[in-house]
């Protein structure tokens, strides 16, 4: 097969599996989860805190705060969960940067699910791990500042 038509054919595929993801998800979930904002460890000195926690369904999400005055001037994150997880976790550091700690704190799964526009019912528990995770975060960052 030259490679014209094998490029071809990948680009084919692709386009297919990004329109069953879109079915599955939506739109804007699917960009995130193939182009997530906000990933990544910053330099250790770029960090106040950072959290790690296992989830409901075996993911592990991390979160990387940087907190100044009780602002979250930066937040980022990483997962090795799937594009659900990928796509909670970017939409949190959306919705937390540059937000208080008290923000932070009164956050709930369903606003996470309401931002992506809904996530399905199977995958509900990614925006959950996501919460749970930015709050045990602030919570360690807040004992190591007591």
């Amino acid at each position: 097969m030259p490679l014209d038509d094998l490029d071809k054919w990948v680009a084919e595929i692709q386009k297919e599996i990004d329109e069953e993801e879109i079915k599955r998800y939506n739109k804007y979930i699917v960009e995130l989860f193939q182009n997530p904002k906000n990933w990544g460890k910053p330099k250790d000195n770029e960090i106040s805190v950072w959290y790690a926690y296992e989830g409901f369904c075996g993911d592990t999400m991390q979160f990387f705060l940087k907190i100044n005055k009780e602002i979250i001037e930066k937040i980022n994150f990483i997962t090795d969960g799937c594009g659900a997880t990928v796509a909670a976790g970017s939409q949190i550091t959306i919705i937390l940067e540059g937000q208080t700690l008290e923000f932070a704190e009164k956050l709930q799964p369903i606003d996470i699910d309401n931002a992506l526009g809904g996530l399905p019912e199977d995958h509900k528990h990614c925006a959950e791990l996501a919460v749970t995770t930015i709050k045990r975060a602030i919570e360690k960052y807040k004992f190591q500042n007591s």
